[in-house]
Parts: structure tokens; sequence; C-alpha cells
């Protein structure tokens, strides 16, 4: 459910950690070095859960989770990329994440998941693309037009690939 200040002080309580300290707290924790990469991949599955909501997607700005989010794209462990690239997804709706999310090489990222091994991984890339087209032409990106018309033949991304390549057609 999506939250306002009147629903975030209730949940928050007198005694709470108010929600920017909470996802300051979360990514100190992810910054430790001598975390495992469960609990990264948690804390990251974590954020990820904050980025659906618009009412954080200010917060999410002011502490670079998303720029934290294109790091972990890089990282070798798939669950970690899957975690990362949902929060991205999650995020992109809104168009001043979606501007940083390009600036921040996050488009380019974002096209290297659509050969993930993990399905969710690609999915999430593919609906983060398809709210990232009006602010880069894919068409010029080598070979990510074929591709994507490769999901639309594949069973469970056919839809959303086929959206995605609606959308490209129209720009």
């Amino acid at each position: 459910m999506f939250t306002n200040n009147k629903r975030q002080a209730e949940r928050t309580g007198k005694y709470g950690t108010p929600r920017p300290q909470h996802l300051q707290q979360l990514i100190t924790q992810f910054q430790n070095s001598t975390i495992s990469n469960e609990s990264k991949e948690k804390i990251v599955a974590n954020l990820a859960n904050f980025s659906y909501d618009p009412y954080n997607y200010a917060i999410l700005r002011d502490l670079n989770v998303l720029e934290l989010f294109i790091d972990c794209l890089t990282e070798p462990n798939e669950r970690l990329i899957e975690f990362a690239v949902g929060g991205i997804c999650n995020a992109v709706a809104d168009p001043q994440n979606a501007q940083i999310v390009c600036d921040c090489g996050g488009v380019a990222a974002l096209i290297d998941c659509l050969s993930s091994p993990v399905r969710n991984t690609v999915k999430y890339a593919i609906a983060g693309l398809y709210y990232l087209v009006d602010l880069v032409d894919l068409k010029e990106k080598e070979n990510v037009v074929d591709l994507i018309s490769k999901y639309s033949q594949v069973d469970g991304f056919a839809n959303l690939a086929q959206a995605l390549l609606d959308k490209i057609s129209k720009t």
C-alpha cells in the first residue's frame, strides 16, 4: 500500500525510526565490507521493496539508492542483481528516478540484464526499459530490439516484451 505523511507517522510511532534514518541504516549495513552475501541480498531486496512507493522516491534519491542498485548490477551474485534490477524497475516509473538511472549508466546495465539466466531479472529489466524508452532510443542500442523480439515469443515474457516493442515503435 502506498503511504503518506499521516500513515507514516502512525506506523513509525513515538519511538520508531523515521523512514530516512531507517533506509540510511540499511545502506550503512550494506556498505559494511564484513557482511555476508546473503545479508547484502536481504538488504537490497528490502531497499527494492521500498522503491515501489512514491512516498519513498525523494528519500531514495537523497540516499543515492538508485546508484547503489546500478552498482549491484555489475556484481557476480545473480540474486543481488535480481533484487537490484527489481528495485530499479519499481523506481523508474517516476520521471526523476528514470532520469537518474539514465544519467548513471543504468540503461546499459539493464540491457545487460536481458541476458541473465534468472527469469525475474529479465522481466524486471524489460519492465524497467519500458519506463526508460522515452528517455533513450533503444533502436540505437545494438541488438536490443532483436533480443526483446525474441522474448516476445517466449511464454512468461511475451506480453511484457511486446508492450515494450510497441512503445519502442512509437518513439
